[in-house]
């Protein structure tokens, strides 16, 4: 009898029929004794777990992707190609390019992290991308980054190895609808919604990073999940002159890449969001879905005055971000409905910039994320603002009163000291171990002083 196929692991065919769905890969690879795939944090911080995925880029052209295999459920891997460190070498005296450069620059000491290093660079060295945001979501507690940057920049000096890796790239990469257990993987979105009315009780899916993250931490989950991953007409991004539509289902890593310059306050944030792995695996739709109150990327949708869309049995429908979110991860989504797109309106003469604060910057939750735009006429007044707040209710909030108070005035010093006073009153935050609700409502008024400060000096003088 013919082993059936369900993914490809180095290349080899596996049969994951009787698997479990909701078990992480990393998990699974230990399982099958490939022990190269080290196990740090489980949650998505420290880059030990790193694999490659082949995956698609905007023109549908195979890629190399680097991502966490603690956060990838087996559930969504029927049908796809999956890398770990034990395919690069040819034996013991034959290495990758990759794992002879960190060996050539002493990139290595206890060695525990150094598999992620390299399946992060392997991605980068056959993506062409290779520089210091390659590595920046792998932690080295012994080693520290010279070494592995100096490698990087061998890599960098030559060109990517025409080799059965490279051959890879260049097979189909059409993926066909997957399922496996209760983890669905529709193709287009008419089937999602029909997946979603014979099992109303299955969750929505998006890059499954949130997901993972659960499932590591043994925290329950619905009992059925509909990926959006392979969904086609999620996956569009597309920039007019006066707007730019996103598809929930683009990732942020792509989002970081492709719409660089054209929100400033979108590419001060993305950065911020979490590691690379997760970035190459995380949704717009999926942070939107969620709808927590200290999402980074919410705060960011209030101040550009973001219009999401969705879709449902009773076809599409627009919502205004203002009127998106009603209460703590509710929101005016209908259960039976997803998330299909952003769009974002393109606005000239106007200054935006967003702030995180946290106890790590990255990979970590807001204290409070901040972001804000003006726009300013001649004279220096307010003709348009928005400040938008993460972290300070139970869901993003825009400090309207202060907007209110903002339109029409002129931008100075005094006018910038009445508004910190009005936003220090503008929300009520709650205490908890992150920060005080006296600190997070001094946060809300100094870094809107800040960014005045910052992007607009010319008012205060």
């Amino acid at each position: 009898m013919t082993k059936a196929c369900t993914f490809q692991l180095n290349r080899r065919c596996v049969d994951l029929r009787g698997d479990d769905p909701t078990e992480s890969l990393l998990r699974w690879l230990k399982r099958q004794r490939l022990a190269g795939t080290k196990e740090g944090c489980a949650d998505g911080d420290c880059g030990a777990c790193t694999v490659a995925l082949v995956d698609t880029d905007e023109h549908g052209r195979p890629q190399y992707r680097a991502v966490n295999s603690c956060l990838l459920p087996m559930g969504a891997l029927p049908g796809r190609q999956v890398l770990t460190v034990e395919a690069l070498s040819h034996g013991a005296t034959e290495l990758h390019p990759v794992q002879q450069a960190l060996v050539d620059c002493a990139g290595s000491q206890c060695g525990y992290c150094t598999p992620g290093f390299v399946m992060s660079l392997f991605a980068g060295y056959y993506g062409g991308e290779l520089g210091d945001g390659t590595t920046e979501g792998n932690l080295c507690r012994c080693t520290g980054y010279r070494p592995i940057r100096a490698a990087t920049e061998v890599l960098a000096l030559q060109p990517a190895a025409e080799d059965a890796f490279s051959a890879l790239l260049r097979e189909p990469a059409d993926l066909p609808a997957g399922e496996l257990a209760q983890y669905f993987s529709p193709l287009t979105v008419d089937a999602a919604l029909a997946l979603k009315a014979q099992h109303p009780q299955a969750a929505w899916v998006g890059g499954a990073t949130d997901l993972g993250v659960e499932l590591s931490h043994g925290k329950p989950v619905a009992s059925a999940f509909i990926a959006l991953d392979r969904i086609a007409a999620l996956q569009t991004l597309d920039v007019a002159a006066d707007v730019v539509r996103i598809g929930a289902g683009v990732a942020l890593s792509q989002i970081e890449a492709r719409l660089a310059g054209l929100f400033p306050a979108l590419d001060q944030m993305l950065p911020w969001f979490a590691a690379r792995q997760v970035r190459n695996r995380a949704t717009f739709g999926g942070n939107l879905g969620t709808a927590s109150p200290i999402g980074d990327l919410l705060p960011v949708l209030l101040a550009l005055d973001a219009t999401v869309h969705l879709h449902g049995p009773d076809g599409p429908r627009e919502v205004a971000i203002a009127d998106y979110f009603l209460d703590y991860r509710k929101t005016a989504r209908a259960a039976d409905e997803l998330i299909v797109a952003v769009t974002l309106p393109r606005r000239n003469g106007s200054v935006s910039a967003s702030y995180k604060v946290a106890k790590r910057q990255t990979d970590d939750i807001s204290i409070v994320a901040a972001v804000f735009m003006l726009a300013l006429d001649a004279d220096r007044r307010v003709v348009e603002s928005r400040l938008a707040y993460g972290g300070v209710a139970a869901v993003p909030r825009r400090a309207t009163t202060v907007e209110d108070f903002l339109r029409g005035r002129r931008l100075d010093a005094a006018t910038v000291r009445e508004a910190q006073a009005l936003l220090r009153e503008a929300f009520q935050p709650l205490s908890d171990h992150r920060a005080s609700a006296d600190y997070r409502r001094s946060l809300c008024a100094n870094l809107f002083a800040k960014f005045v400060a910052e992007h607009l000096p010319e008012t205060l003088t």
